[in-house]
């Protein structure tokens, strides 16, 4: 019956103890036995578990029993780190209420704000938890910032250890007495959406779906209203630790159908499942759509490897929905795909699971942000990939994407945070002092500054004690400039990049100083130079391996020891216009490092 069921996501910060509340829900529940060495049980990848954060949202069904009835919660873990917000907001979008995780020896954090804010705007019951009580002094100053932020009374909080097992039976009962039971019709027809997907190789796309009217049994044809298409399924069931085969799925529950479908193209995350023989007439509001804030040129290290490349980004894609893709090619590296992400994050994370999952060889461009460009011929075009930059005599001007960053942090690292953000070329919108200790401070920035080491210096200066979390808020005018990196006079597109007039210098003499140490000695001598519109900017020599040609030479006369010098100079010039350079994959991989 749907009056005892119901949904809900943790909201937390990294670090907060988000999967480890889960694993205890999990024991408390009795879905899972007590296992002492066992951690992070709905983290399922390796990556997950060597990086302890949570990457994928991860749906997972337990039945509990209350006063003499047996309740079915659906709880979906999301991530709690910025690049994967969007993981976030399709966990709210199939839930009706939300756990407030708070670590009350770090208090609230500029991430959990910004999620907290979307799930009440999705009028999302909320249950504040304040976590580790068992290890901080701070517990009444972070209750009276819960009691500000939410406007709450102090006995609506639950005091936990989720580690120690406190507080979790509190949690369970407030579930159900706080969270209402999923809205929706039985008899109407059916209306599911799709929430996540996954690719297995061998039984096909498995669908994940939330119910919102009517119901899915065996022996059902299902349509999919995004794409008309008609499929027979021949197996459906719940979410548990492992998949339980079911014969019906009701309204306001979550599940799974597998169908047999290999092409990735046919499923999509916000599509609309409905019956056949009795279809809805319209669909159920899709997901807001993403938009990638960071891209980078990914190409397979064999060219050969090109359409094996497709295949597994289109397979990452279904299991991550935020991730987009086109074909490109390249002078230097061939064909491959121009991809868009929500951070670096996300980025290092996606290549990591080609190279993993997928066993692909991959070579990544530099990252970069999406440029509006006006031509002279009046037209606008969004450009991501310095090579596709047009030159400076066709430009009529360039404008960048800005956002609005939210800094929370204690007092005493104001000055040192409003200097890293002025030098990120910030401007001040704001502050406001939450208390006497906290502050949160707004700055307009470039996004091009933040995506690369803005986050491990704000974590540096700060002692760790500082969050953000930012919005994307337009294009600004912008005195952008193209760099081409040259090696040996040729071009190399994967090196190029597109910088501020006032950075371009120091960046360009960072990445031709890395490339020098990156790229072998040669036989000939090898410049590295870094131009803008033709003027060479900055330089650096790579210098040749050389033979010692006189050391035959046991005394005679001097002319001797001239003329071979002289020889193997001409070679050495002949050869520096002949010879080809060879880059070594890990000097395409040296610009995510080149700010640190």
């Amino acid at each position: 019956m749907i009056h005892y069921i119901r949904n809900f996501c943790i909201i937390a910060h990294i670090d907060h103890g988000k999967s480890t509340l889960a694993d205890r829900l999990l024991e408390f529940t009795n879905t899972v036995k007590y296992q002492k060495n066992k951690n992070q049980l709905l983290d399922d990848m390796d990556l997950e578990r060597e990086r302890g954060i949570t990457i994928k949202s991860h749906a997972i069904q337990m039945n509990y029993k209350y006063n003499n009835n047996i309740y079915t919660l659906n709880l979906i873990d999301t991530p709690g780190h910025v690049d994967f917000s969007y993981e976030v907001s399709r966990s709210i979008y199939a839930c009706e209420g939300a756990l407030l995780v708070i670590d009350c020896s770090k208090s609230i954090q500029s991430q959990t704000i910004s999620n907290l804010s979307f799930a009440l705007k999705k009028n999302l019951v909320i249950i504040p938890i304040l976590n580790k009580i068992d290890l901080s002094i701070n517990n009444e100053k972070v209750l009276e910032e819960i009691i500000e932020l939410l406007k709450c009374k102090k006995e609506d909080i639950i005091l936990a250890s989720a580690k120690n097992g406190v507080g979790i039976n509190n949690i369970l009962h407030r579930i159900i007495k706080d969270i209402p039971p999923p809205k929706g019709d039985i008899n109407k027809p059916l209306q599911a959406i799709i929430f996540d997907s996954v690719y297995n190789s061998f039984r096909g796309i498995e669908i994940f779906f939330r119910i919102k009217n009517g119901y899915i049994q065996n022996g059902q044809k299902l349509k999919f209203m995004s794409t008309g298409k008609i499929y027979n399924f021949y197996e459906l069931g719940s979410l548990g630790i492992k998949h339980i085969k079911k014969n019906r799925i009701n309204t306001g529950d979550v599940g799974y159908i597998i169908s047999g479908i290999k092409n990735t193209n046919e499923v999509k995350v916000g599509d609309t499942i409905t019956n056949v023989n009795y279809p809805a007439k319209n669909p159920i509001e899709k997901f807001e759509k993403v938009k990638p804030m960071v891209f980078a040129s990914i190409y397979p290290y064999e060219s050969d490897k090109y359409e094996e490349l497709r295949a597994s980004i289109e397979k990452l894609q279904l299991n991550d929905s935020s991730i987009s893709f086109k074909t490109e090619s390249s002078p230097a590296l061939g064909y491959g795909f121009n991809c868009g992400f929500l951070g670096l994050l996300h980025m290092d994370i996606f290549k990591d699971r080609l190279e993993r999952e997928y066993g692909m060889s991959i070579i990544i461009t530099i990252p970069s942000v999406s440029y509006k460009v006006y031509t002279k011929k009046n037209k606008i075009v969004f450009i991501n990939n310095p090579y596709y930059f047009p030159d400076i005599s066709n430009l009529k001007k360039v404008e960048e994407p800005y956002v609005l960053i939210s800094i929370l942090t204690k007092v005493d690292y104001i000055g040192n945070i409003m200097s890293l953000c002025i030098d990120k070329r910030g401007i001040i919108k704001n502050q406001y002092y939450l208390n006497n200790q906290k502050v949160k401070i707004l700055f307009e920035i470039p996004l091009s500054e933040i995506i690369f080491d803005f986050y491990d210096k704000l974590k540096t200066i700060s002692k760790g004690y500082a969050t953000f979390d930012y919005d994307f808020i337009g294009y600004k005018i912008s005195d952008v400039k193209k760099v081409i990196i040259l090696v040996n006079n040729e071009k190399i597109d994967a090196f190029s990049f597109i910088s501020h007039k006032n950075k371009s210098i120091i960046m360009s003499r960072q990445i031709c100083k890395k490339l020098s140490k990156l790229i072998p000695r040669h036989q000939f001598e090898i410049p590295i130079q870094a131009s803008i519109s033709g003027r060479i900017i900055a330089r650096e020599t790579i210098k040749s391996l050389k033979k010692n040609v006189i050391a035959k030479c046991y005394g005679g006369d001097i002319s001797r020891k001239k003329k071979l010098l002289s020889k193997q100079k001409k070679g050495k010039k002949k050869m520096r216009n002949i010879g080809k350079v060879d880059i070594p994959s890990s000097a395409f991989m040296t610009f995510l490092e080149v700010d640190k």
